[in-house]
């Protein structure tokens, strides 16, 4: 289950970052649209919001800091899914530049704000899943011994003794 949900969201993450990552600029438009964040932060944010979601989409995909990965991915789309609904609350037809473009419609077209939020949500509800159970065998995590936990993913079974073994006194 983590592992399916891992590559669902480094899928999504990279996608939605290799279309922003060309065109900068159309990415800080995008943020500044939605009129949450002052014009410099937006920048920044515009400028970071691409390189961040491909370097946690590849991380998710090896499965290296899965963890981390999981929690920075649950709350981006936690962001994600707080800034269009401020959008939508507040009348702006903007369209949401989740995956490039972004910045106000064009006459004649309407925001999708419920798909996108609802979209965001579920991606939100896989972050989750990544955070909160162990990584799987297909991780470069649990390859390496960087995961102690052990789950349904993992293949090898752990067999508990009843009581330990007694040390003979000679």
């Amino acid at each position: 289950m983590t592992t399916v949900s891992r590559l669902i969201m480094a899928g999504v993450l990279i996608v939605a970052g290799w279309g922003k990552i060309g065109t900068p600029v159309l990415s800080v438009q995008a943020v500044e649209a939605y009129e949450l964040l002052p014009e410099s932060l937006a920048r920044v944010v515009g400028y970071g919001l691409p390189i961040l979601e491909i370097v946690v989409g590849v991380l998710l995909v090896v499965g290296l800091l899965t963890r981390v990965a999981g929690v920075v991915s649950a709350l981006l789309m936690l962001a994600f899914v707080i800034g269009i609904a401020s959008a939508w609350a507040r009348g702006l037809r903007i369209d949401c530049g989740c995956f490039g473009g972004g910045g106000q419609l064009a006459a004649g077209e309407e925001p999708a704000y419920l798909v996108d939020i609802l979209r965001d949500f579920g991606l939100f509800a896989l972050g989750v899943v990544i955070a909160w159970f162990p990584p799987g065998r297909f991780a470069l995590d649990s390859a390496l011994g960087l995961t102690p936990d052990r789950g349904p993913d993992d293949d090898t079974e752990i067999i508990e003794d009843e009581e330990p073994p007694e040390k003979e006194n000679d």
